[in-house]
Parts: structure tokens; sequence; C-alpha cells
């Protein structure tokens, strides 16, 4: 499960990460602490190139009668994303990219859990790989949700979870967003559990635990 994770790099340099000026936030911070039915930041591909957006996180499908599934499914196995038709459908046409700096896991220790903050060794941005819907209410409003979709743990997190987020290679990115590709088979070579040399992790704060909590000390090494 990838329950709650830090983006907290400026906008630009998301701009620059996903060569893109195409920006629709109109008041973008930077998140500590990202929680489930949040409105968080993702990248869409579009015929004239990627859009920085905001979706809300926690996913409603268009068919949905209302709204109140998103807290359920803020993450989608990647092993049965392509059981059911209608999340087939949105591998292949609304895949979108949740930009990241680090997420957060609780790890066992004898009778307690010790959050823990996964990053890249270089300190870098990455991109979880999701998928997205837009529903529309009874008054035609529209809501774009999406899920974070999740794999089996590498070596490092194993350690700590039996789950983690699909991290994109850099390589992949532009193929996870381009809207031409319609590939279940070939996209689901992307979902793999992501390089275990190249990450660290760290302990932090019990503080994260409270989704209220979100300021830069949550990610000092405890």
């Amino acid at each position: 499960m990838c329950g709650r994770y830090t983006i907290t790099v400026l906008l630009e340099e998301l701009m620059l990460k996903y060569y893109t000026e195409d920006v629709t936030i109109k008041h973008y911070a930077p998140k500590y602490n990202a929680a489930p039915m949040q409105y968080i930041p993702a990248v869409i591909g579009t015929g004239a190139g990627n859009r920085i957006g905001q979706l809300r996180w926690g996913l409603v499908p268009a068919w949905a009668a209302d709204d109140r599934s998103g807290s359920k499914m803020i993450n989608i196995r990647a092993e049965t994303l392509r059981d059911k038709p209608s999340f087939k459908k949105l591998l292949s046409s609304r895949r979108c990219i949740i930009p990241a700096d680090g997420f957060y896991e609780w790890k066992n220790q004898g009778g307690s859990k010790q959050p823990m903050r996964i990053v890249m060794r270089d300190g870098g941005i990455f991109s979880l790989a999701g998928i997205y819907d837009i529903w529309v209410n009874t008054d035609g409003a529209k809501l774009g949700t999406c899920s974070i979709i999740t794999t089996e743990p590498n070596v490092l997190v194993a350690e700590i979870h039996n789950r983690m987020p699909v991290i994109l290679r850099r390589e992949d990115e532009a193929s996870w967003l381009e809207r031409s590709n319609q590939d279940a088979n070939s996209l689901a070579q992307l979902m793999k559990p992501y390089d275990a040399s190249k990450m660290r992790a760290y302990p932090v704060s019990p503080k994260v635990g409270n989704v209220r909590n979100d300021s830069k000390e949550l990610l000092e090494e405890a």
C-alpha cells in the first residue's frame, strides 16, 4: 500500500522534469505529508505534450453512482489491474504520473510501528504510476480523481512493507504518458519493482501519522 508521500520541490522543478509549461494548478505548495482524498499534483499526456494539474487522490470511476468510493480506491494492484474491463480501459487510455520525492511506510518493530521515509539516493523527483478518471455528478460538475498503482516490494521495501508503489524508470515515463500507447501487455511490463540499489530508507517522526501535520520537520531523520 502507498498511503502517504511527499512532493516538496518547486513547481518550476516539476515543469523542468516533465518538459512542460502547461500547468493548470492555481495554488501550488509543497506537500510533506500528502494523504488520500487530498488534491495532489499529477501529470497527464495530451496531444500537445504533458500537462501538470491536480487530481483528488482516491479513484472515483466515471461509472460510479456517487463519489464515496474514492477513499477505498487510493491504490490499485498492478497484478490485477487488467482483470476488470473498466480498469483495463483506464490503463489503456487514462494513465497519469504522480510526482514524488519520497513516500512513507510503517515498519513493524516489536509492538510498535516506526514510520519510514523512502527516497532516491540522489534525492531526486521520481514518478509514481497512476490511473485517473473523470466523474460527473448530477449537476454536471466534474471531479478528476486518481489511484496509485502498487506492486511487489523490492528488497529494500520488503523489510518495511509487503507492497510498494510502481515507480517508473526515467526512460519509461514518456511511454507511460503517451496517449497513443494502448497496449495493456506492454504497459504491464513497466509496472515492476524499482531498483532497490537506487533507493534508501530512514526513520522519521511518528507525527507523520497525523494527516494534519504537514511541515518540513517531518522529513528529518528520527
